[in-house]
């Protein structure tokens, strides 16, 4: 039966590292779920999935033992609590901004009397066992997205939101509010002090801070004291693997001078 192994990762101290599906696709889920990440995100605002694709998906991950989370496309009960009946360990909502905001994500992930999420887990009584409700308010996770300037200046309204057990930035959407290209790190101190200032609000009020990113910018925002950290998306690892495969093989393809091959 599947469990949310990551309290026990940040119990100990450590960062629970991540990987980031987009593609609409039960096997690459199941690849990836595979790869040893400690979570997997099935991203359902940007990516090209739907809730008829996202239950395969949480199918074929079901087997790897990694704690498997979704993005919804917005902050709304209804898509939250079907995402976690459908298996969900945890629900990252997107643009959360206010302390309002983030009561009602919360309230979404939780049953009565802490919540008014639906009962009626119809999967998550199968994937989680018989005794899903009974665990499902302590375990679900509820992680909120800090990802515009509005949201970095109400962080510690919204950290402190009881039920709120995790932080998500996002850095493509912070840039821009503060007048940034999009990318996922910045060198101007105005985003890294944002970064920090929510690392910091985090710390005190006892949640943990996560955000998106790349194998790159992961060590650094380890170093950083961030917890919830992404690694890789299946996107990108596809993109560049391909393109680097091709590079090997490339230059004995071109032309050369000399007789032509009929």
């Amino acid at each position: 039966m599947s469990e949310n192994s990551l309290p026990a990762i940040w119990a100990l101290g450590g960062a629970a590292l991540g990987g980031w599906l987009t593609i609409p696709s039960s096997f690459s889920a199941e690849i990836m779920a595979h790869g040893g990440f400690d979570w997997v995100c099935v991203d359902m605002q940007h990516g090209m999935i739907d809730f008829s694709q996202l239950v395969p998906m949480l199918q074929g991950m079901a087997s790897s033992g990694t704690t498997p989370l979704v993005r919804v496309p917005r902050n709304e009960p209804g898509i939250i609590g079907k995402s976690l009946d459908a298996g969900a360990w945890g629900i990252i909502v997107p643009m959360v901004n206010t302390r309002q905001e983030a009561e009602a994500a919360v309230a979404a992930c939780r049953y009565a009397p802490l919540g008014h999420r639906s009962y009626g887990p119809l999967r998550a009584n199968i994937s989680a066992g018989s005794d899903y409700f009974a665990r499902a308010n302590n375990e679900v996770t509820c992680i909120v997205m800090v990802e515009t300037r509005e949201a970095v200046d109400n962080v510690d309204d919204i950290v402190s939101v009881p039920g709120v057990d995790a932080v998500y930035m996002g850095p493509a959407d912070l840039s821009v509010t503060l007048g940034l290209p999009p990318g996922p790190d910045q060198p101007d101190q105005v985003f890294t002090k944002a970064l920090e200032r929510v690392v910091d609000s985090c710390r005190r009020h006892h949640v943990v801070p996560g955000i998106a990113g790349n194998a790159v910018t992961a060590v650094r925002r380890i170093e950083q004291g961030f917890r919830l950290v992404e690694v890789a998306s299946d996107v990108g690892l596809l993109g560049r693997g391909a393109a680097a495969a091709l590079a090997q093989v490339r230059p004995g393809a071109d032309p050369v001078a000399g007789p032509a091959y009929l």
